[in-house]
Formats: structure tokens, C-alpha cells, sequence
């Protein structure tokens, strides 16, 4: 592991408002973009932001107080760009807990975006599919999550609240936007895909390893549809400081839910599946941020 990457992951306190505003600074100094809307490129999901045109590009170590993620299949920076003519902002590349990061740490890349003037946050990554009929490849849009970090006390609003950043006690019981979903609906039965997608319930756990067996079926009994190690927090931090949040999974592989069982799921298919989907990922986030973006300029 590169030394100057794994010393910047593991060499982390807590940010302060003013740290967010150098980061923020650092970014608005050195783009032309004034971007409304924020794309986090999960796992197998990073070519997403390949594809804008006119691209500039901050690579994690060189933002003031950014966070750098260590995870084999990331590129770790912030592009800016346009994605068919729409300027975003997208985080090729996210940190997770399981780096060793305090939870509030990894999700500080949202605090950046707001501060640079993010409204829209599109938040993906690679799920494993819980739900009996979720295939490899299918797109689970999310409608809720479990957060069973968050249960556990490992929440990233945790601690010392800074008001400028929102409530102490923001309401998360509506933070995937009905309309926004509703919306994904329309575009994949446009795009002839409404066959691959579904609405359902994400869970986050710490990781890095799989889940068991008994951990699944548990989570099936809760009602989960997949099982995933981020977003929840993120999606969190996006909540209380006011951003319009947008989710959704790559199923990129099948949760092994009986005890005979011989799959075993690994990061290598996670990174395949991601690539075959590509080009529909493309055009399915292209159309929601069209949208979004004239819905911002009424």
C-alpha cells in the first residue's frame, strides 16, 4: 500500500465547520463548475464520472482535510465535469468505515459538496442481493435503509454539533425523495429496462468482511432487499444539511441465504458486474440529473 495514501487514511480527527470550508474553498478556487448536483460512484460504478467531458480533476491527497479512501477498484479523487451538457460533481471513489475512519470522517465529502453549492446528492454503490428475486446486474432504487451502525451508536452526527451544519436531530424518515424515485420508475420503463430494477430496503453494516449466513436470513426477516457497507451515513449527513437525496444499488451478487450454500461473494465480481453495466448506468444517471438540473433551473 502506497505509504503516503495509508499514513493520509489512518492519520484522521473529527473536521470542524472551518475545515470544511478550506476544502470547500481549496475546490471553488480551482474549477470553473458551480455544480447543484453530487454523484458518489460506488464500487464497479467509478466509470460513471470517466465519462464527463471537459473534466477537471482534485485527487483526495491534494483537498485540504479530505479524507483517502484505500479500497483496491477506486480512483480516490473529485471530478468535475459535464455529464451530457449538466455540470456535477462526482466522488470517484468513497471511504468506508472499516479503513479505520471515523464514520464522521467518511462522510465529510457530503459537507464538502454542500459547501460548494451541491443541492442534489445521487448516492450508489454495489449491494449484495437479499431479496429473492434480485438478479446480478438488477438496480435496486432505495426507499429506505437499516443503518446498523447507526443503531449501535456509530452515527456521523455524533458528538459535537456545529449549527451551522443543520440540526442536532434532523428526521431521516423521508430521506430518499418520493418524487426523485418515482422518477427512476418512469426513466427505466423509458430506457426498456424496467425489468432489471426494483425499489427496496439497504442495509449498511461496517464490513469489510461478508455477511453470515444467520445475519442474513436475520435481515430478510427485517424486511431488507440488499445488504450494502455505505450510503446510510452519508445519506445522514446529506439529510441534515438539506440536500435532496437519491439512491440506488448494483445488485453484484446473490447473498448466500441457506446453509449449504457454496457461493462465495468477492470484490473481484463485485468490480466485473460494475463494468458489464456501464453503459446503462450512464444513460440512467445522465436522464435523473437532466432532470434534476431543470427542476433546479425553474
Amino acid at each position: 500500500m502506497n505509504k503516503e495514501i495509508s499514513e493520509a487514511a489512518y492519520d484522521c480527527q473529527s473536521y470542524t465547520y472551518e475545515d470544511i470550508q478550506e476544502s470547500g474553498n481549496f475546490l471553488l478556487k480551482n474549477t470553473k463548475y458551480r455544480p447543484s448536483i453530487g454523484i458518489i460512484c460506488g464500487s464497479g460504478i467509478g466509470s460513471l464520472a470517466e465519462s464527463l467531458t471537459d473534466k477537471e480533476c482534485f485527487p483526495y491527497k491534494r483537498i485540504p482535510h479530505f479524507p483517502v479512501s484505500t479500497v483496491r477498484g477506486h480512483m480516490f479523487q473529485l471530478v468535475f465535469g459535464l455529464l451530457d451538457g449538466v455540470p456535477v460533481m462526482c466522488m470517484q471513489g468513497r471511504c468506508h468505515y472499516y479503513e479505520g475512519l471515523p464514520i464522521c470522517k467518511c462522510a465529510m465529502p457530503v459537507r464538502v459538496m454542500k459547501m460548494v453549492g451541491v443541492k442534489y446528492l445521487i448516492a450508489t454503490n454495489a449491494a449484495g442481493g437479499i431479496n429473492e428475486n434480485y438478479k446480478v446486474g438488477d438496480i435496486m432504487v432505495v426507499k429506505d435503509h437499516v443503518n446498523f451502525m447507526g443503531l449501535a451508536g456509530v452515527n456521523p452526527l455524533r458528538g459535537f454539533n456545529d449549527d451551522r451544519f443543520g440540526s442536532r436531530f434532523p428526521s431521516v424518515s423521508r430521506a430518499y425523495d418520493i418524487a426523485l424515485r418515482a422518477l427512476a420508475k418512469k426513466i427505466g420503463t423509458d430506457m426498456g429496462i424496467e425489468n432489471y430494477m426494483h425499489e427496496g430496503v439497504l442495509s449498511c453494516a461496517g464490513g469489510p468482511s461478508y455477511e453470515t449466513v444467520t445475519e442474513l436470513r436475520a435481515m430478510k426477516l427485517l424486511g431488507i432487499d440488499a445488504a450494502g457497507m455505505s450510503i446510510a451515513h452519508e445519506v445522514i449527513v446529506a439529510c441534515q444539511s438539506g440536500m435532496t437525496v437519491f439512491a440506488f444499488s448494483l445488485i453484484t451478487n446473490k447473498c448466500p441465504t441457506t446453509y449449504d450454500s457454496t457461493h462465495v461473494p468477492d470484490h473481484e465480481e463485485v468490480m466485473k458486474v460494475g463494468n458489464s453495466r456501464e453503459n446503462m448506468l450512464k444513460e440512467f444517471v445522465s436522464r435523473m440529473v437532466l432532470h434534476m438540473q431543470c427542476t433546479e433551473e425553474k
